[in-house]
């Protein structure tokens, strides 16, 4: 038996799959063959492509209960069938969590969690259905494993995607898996909003173990894999995609004291 990834023939739908690390999961699954479908509240400039092939494009704003039943009968009435669903949408501003208002923190949590919650249980209906089932992957974070401070709701609610995951896993299980990536720091088109420029992003990336910041296409690696038959006993486990982590703060220290000596 040759290891190789052929998801010809699957049909994948990526929420937020227009930009960042959603369109390089995109890319990743058209080029092992996959048909690719991916949402968003407005169409991008490009779609993605892979393989010869580009990405579907429906208009959905996962927020919204009706938006996503017509988003999953979108994909089944278009391509009669979905294999793989790739919860990517989310995100949120920086804020002080003492004065954000109630509002804010309950939007935060209904796009990182709620919407993720709501997509996966319409997936299920109709991966339930199929015979061969299907693959559920939640894209968490690191925010989620460790404090997040000024992201204090998103990091609650990528913790909570890692909780969910792996109940959803017992549940559902045979017929679907349910798996996740905790991704580190991405370098995406946004960068510069929490990195500043070039040189900003180079050395938040020095200090990743790996020497860098993840490219979309590494998420997307790392997802082709989870949804492929090599993948096939893994569930309800949470991938990291770190790069190695962070440094120890109190390595930092130590370097100081080693400098001043």
């Amino acid at each position: 038996m040759s290891l190789s990834i052929d998801l010809s023939g699957r049909v994948a739908l990526v929420t937020g799959g227009g930009r960042g690390v959603g369109r390089g999961i995109a890319r990743r699954l058209l080029e092992a063959g996959a048909e690719v479908v991916v949402c968003g509240r407005k169409e991008p400039e490009s779609l993605p492509e892979g393989g010869g092939r580009r990405a579907h494009f429906v208009a959905a704003d996962v927020r919204e209960l009706e938006s996503i039943e017509a988003l999953v009968s979108a994909v089944t009435s278009r391509c009669g069938r979905l294999d793989v669903l790739v919860n990517n949408a989310g995100g949120a501003p920086a804020a002080d969590a003492a004065t954000a208002s109630p509002r804010f923190h309950e939007k935060i949590l209904a796009l990182n969690l709620v919407s993720a919650l709501h997509c996966a249980q319409r997936a299920n209906a109709v991966m339930q259905a199929q015979p061969e089932g299907g693959v559920i992957v939640m894209i968490t974070s690191v925010s989620g494993l460790r404090p997040s401070p000024g992201t204090a709701a998103y990091g609650a609610a990528k913790a909570g995607l890692i909780s969910l995951t792996q109940s959803l896993a017992v549940e559902w299980a045979p017929k679907v898996r349910v798996v996740a990536i905790a991704a580190g720091m991405v370098r995406t088109e946004l960068s510069h909003l929490h990195y500043g420029d070039a040189e900003g992003v180079r050395r938040v990336g020095a200090t990743v173990p790996l020497g860098r910041m993840a490219e979309p296409e590494d998420v997307g690696d790392a997802c082709a894999f989870l949804v492929s038959p090599l993948a096939s006993y893994v569930s309800g486990a949470t991938l990291l995609l770190h790069g190695g982590g962070e440094r120890p703060a109190f390595l930092g220290v130590v370097d100081e004291g080693e400098r001043r000596s």
